[in-house]
């Protein structure tokens, strides 16, 4: 397994306002990038309780916390661990950067 980040041009970052998201597909997995009151975070758009989408749900720019459209679960964008039941198990994260007005995800 190689331990290489590849950085993945998500969008500019006039396209993403506070409470924005935006979902890409990087070698078959699905990530998103979430603007959570102009601080942005990099978060695998999988619920870890059923493998649904995650990144759809509401976003609380409060507690920069997004919730699980199937079953409520609320996970906390900063470390991806979840916050309620029923989801249990952390989802990844992922460093977030901009480089030249573009968001870029950087991914292993």
């Amino acid at each position: 397994m190689s331990n290489e980040t590849t950085k993945i041009p998500v969008c500019p970052v006039s396209e993403l306002e506070p409470g924005d998201r935006r979902i890409i597909e990087h070698d078959g997995e699905f990530l998103a990038v979430i603007n959570c009151d102009g601080e942005l975070f990099g978060i695998e758009d999988r619920c870890s309780h059923d493998d649904g989408p995650l990144a759809e749900g509401d976003i609380d720019q409060t507690e920069c916390t997004v919730e699980c459209p199937r079953h409520g679960s609320l996970f906390d964008l900063r470390t991806g661990k979840p916050k309620t039941l029923p989801a249990y198990q952390p989802v990844k994260t992922f460093p977030v950067e901009v480089i030249d007005d573009t968001i870029t995800l950087e991914v292993q």
